[in-house]
């Protein structure tokens, strides 16, 4: 079901687009879904709505059966080039799958007056959907355009498009959100 409405108010919120987790398989995958978010960034910028951009350093303490292991490239946790950065964004590192845990982020968007929030990135089915969750729970009408993001694992993706989001937000593409911005 495409979008309905944008709030007025709506903050853009771009999930792990760093150089590690972009570098991952499959990239024909990734390469669309980081299109559409530079899309989604230009257009929030172009038309004064806040962006945040969120990285992550490390994972939530705690035991776990699945572990990354091996170094991390020193560029790991940078941010990909090609989204670019303005003195308006909001930059901020998190440490769990969603953007709002330990973070700061939800007193930020409420001293902005923000009612709505659009979540894009990778992956899917993890940061994406925990910080949808998260913002649904905290009361933001929440947008997803499903093409403005992607997941290593396809039915992962497929999962969480179909399954949970139509619980807790609009879903539609990155072009049905836009012209509803402009």
């Amino acid at each position: 079901m495409p979008f309905t409405t944008i709030d007025p108010r709506t903050a853009l919120i771009v999930i792990d687009l760093q150089k590690g987790i972009a570098a991952l398989p499959p990239q024909e995958l990734a390469r669309p879904a980081i299109a559409n978010a530079v899309k989604l960034i230009e257009t929030f910028r172009a038309n004064r709505r806040p962006v945040v951009l969120v990285n992550v350093l490390g994972g939530a303490p705690g035991r776990i059966d699945r572990t990354s292991s091996g170094d991390r490239p020193a560029d790991w946790a940078e941010l990909l080039p090609e989204l670019g950065y303005a003195p308006d964004d909001i930059r901020l590192s998190k440490k769990t799958w969603g953007a709002f845990t330990g973070t700061g982020l939800d007193a930020r968007l409420r001293d902005l007056g923000v009612t709505g929030v659009v979540v894009s990135g990778i992956a899917t089915s993890r940061g994406v959907e925990s910080t949808a969750r998260f913002a649904h729970e905290l009361g933001y009408n929440v947008a997803l355009p499903v093409d403005a993001m992607a997941d290593i694992d396809p039915e992962a993706h497929r999962r969480s498009v179909d399954l949970t989001f139509p619980w807790i937000a609009e879903t539609g593409t990155t072009d049905e959100l836009i012209a509803l911005i402009k």
